[in-house]
């Protein structure tokens, strides 16, 4: 599904450490009350429903106690009062690149992301803080009925297409930070994509944070009809601040009868974000699910994507890389509801440890007695590239029926001294030696990557490994 064009995508670490002093024309203050949803609800001009669906998700947000179970401390440093909602520049996407405002446009130039554009993608939808401030699809991909659209404009322009499915996925009440995007969503792609048609190259979404003290949280729903194939990539930076920021995003993905989804990220966000996402599909008879998750940066990440497999014959399958660096936890995952017989999932995680930081795994695989011909496999290899490194594995997989096959390969493994002075005998430098042993770890994964995003992946770890030993 992915197009053939091989140019890396320019999304390398230090790229993203930039940011501008933007007027914004929309700003709702900071700290989270009834009034603040109002006045996104004004701003954007949305209807009645919204409007209470956004007051009732604000309740179950305040009702809801943090997550004690894990990731507790961390967490607890999160200042809901300090927060800035929603700041905004303009309330519409522009559709022609000209038309952006240069202060926003220079940091989507810095990027590179009009000339990735040009060069290989179907569509792209860039957001700045709370708002999509550029949003085009691809002449001929627009002719096949392919809707790529920001959030608020499904909303508006769509609610036939977009009410069936938005929040039946991922219920406002499935978690805390769930129900924290439900009540001031703003921001992120709806797709849909008509019975049969294959979008030959992939739609790519780029989410920038520029503003000290914010908070992130866009909506993606994505819409694959019968027989349709889609391939959708995302990447994610800010800049580094001293002061916390926020991201819960909520992601959507339904493929229907047949259909192909494959949703990619690449994550490269600053030291000081809390990466809190929850990210789940429905596939349909015979229908295939793919993540494809890259996580390196932010303070702490938690996002265990995850497939419910609601048709017979459905496939999900979860490829995830995660690094973290000093004072970082990346605690990531899958999950796979079978609901329906011969269905199929298939895990795969990385995760590297340098310095002290901190790799999680944590799983769901749930296969209830009454099915039979379903399948699962699960691997998680974690890596420590330091003494003081640190990884867990908490994989929960539950099988009730007799007529299942389930697999389950852990390992834990450290980089070898003798295979880093061996490297260096050879003329790499000790950075590039490890650099080249994190690489192959990942290797056979990342060839399952589309190429652009593989030859990007590799570029972020060279970068995460200069000065990593010693």
């Amino acid at each position: 599904m992915p197009g053939e064009d091989t140019t890396a995508l320019e999304i390398d670490r230090e790229k993203g450490n930039f940011s501008y002093d933007i007027k914004y024309a929309y700003d709702a203050g900071t700290g989270l009350n009834e009034g603040v949803i109002d006045y996104i609800c004004d701003v954007k001009g949305e209807d009645d429903w919204i409007r209470a669906f956004r007051k009732k998700a604000l309740k179950v947000f305040e009702e809801k106690p943090m997550p004690t179970h894990w990731a507790t401390k961390d967490l607890e440093t999160i200042n809901f009062d300090k927060i800035r909602y929603y700041l905004a520049q303009d309330k519409k996407p522009k559709r022609t690149w000209d038309e952006v405002p240069d202060d926003i446009k220079q940091t989507f130039e810095r990027l590179g992301i009009p000339e990735q554009e040009r060069k290989f993608l179907a569509g792209v939808e860039a957001q700045f803080d709370s708002e999509a401030a550029y949003s085009n699809i691809k002449e001929a991909v627009g002719k096949q009925g392919v809707i790529f659209i920001g959030s608020t404009e499904g909303l508006m322009k769509h609610p036939e297409i977009f009410r069936k499915y938005f929040g039946k996925v991922i219920p406002t009440a499935d978690n805390k930070f769930s129900a924290l995007n439900s009540a001031v969503f703003s921001g992120g792609s709806f797709i849909y994509v008509p019975p049969g048609v294959k979008v030959s190259h992939p739609l790519q979404a780029y989410f920038r944070i520029n503003a000290e003290n914010f908070g992130q949280f866009e909506r993606t729903l994505i819409i694959a009809d019968e027989g349709s194939e889609v391939t959708y990539m995302e990447g994610c930076t800010a800049p580094k601040f001293n002061t916390s920021t926020l991201h819960s995003a909520v992601v959507e993905l339904v493929a229907l009868k047949g259909a192909k989804i494959e949703y990619i990220t690449v994550q490269n966000w600053a030291a000081n974000v809390f990466n809190l996402v929850t990210k789940r599909a429905w596939a349909e008879e015979g229908a295939t699910v793919k993540w494809i998750d890259c996580n390196i940066g932010s303070r702490l990440t938690m996002k265990y994507p995850g497939v419910v497999l609601k048709g017979r014959g459905a496939r999900g399958e979860v490829l995830s890389i995660a690094l973290a660096n000093d004072g970082q936890h990346q605690d990531t995952g899958a999950k796979m509801i079978h609901l329906a017989p011969d269905t199929t999932s298939n895990i795969i995680s990385k995760s590297i440890s340098v310095g002290e930081g901190r790799a999680t795994y944590r799983g769901q695989v749930h296969i209830p007695k009454h099915l039979t011909g379903c399948k699962n496999n699960t691997e998680c290899d974690a890596l420590l590239i330091n003494t003081n490194s640190r990884t867990d594995t908490y994989p929960a997989i539950s099988v009730r029926g007799n007529k299942n096959f389930v697999q389950h390969e852990a390992s834990v493994s450290k980089v070898s001294a003798e295979q880093i002075f061996y490297m260096m005998q050879r003329g790499l430098t000790e950075g590039e030696a490890m650099s080249l042993s994190v690489n192959g770890f990942v290797n056979d994964l990342t060839r399952q990557f589309p190429m652009e995003y593989s030859v990007e992946l590799k570029r972020l770890i060279d970068l995460e490994m200069e000065g990593s030993v010693g």
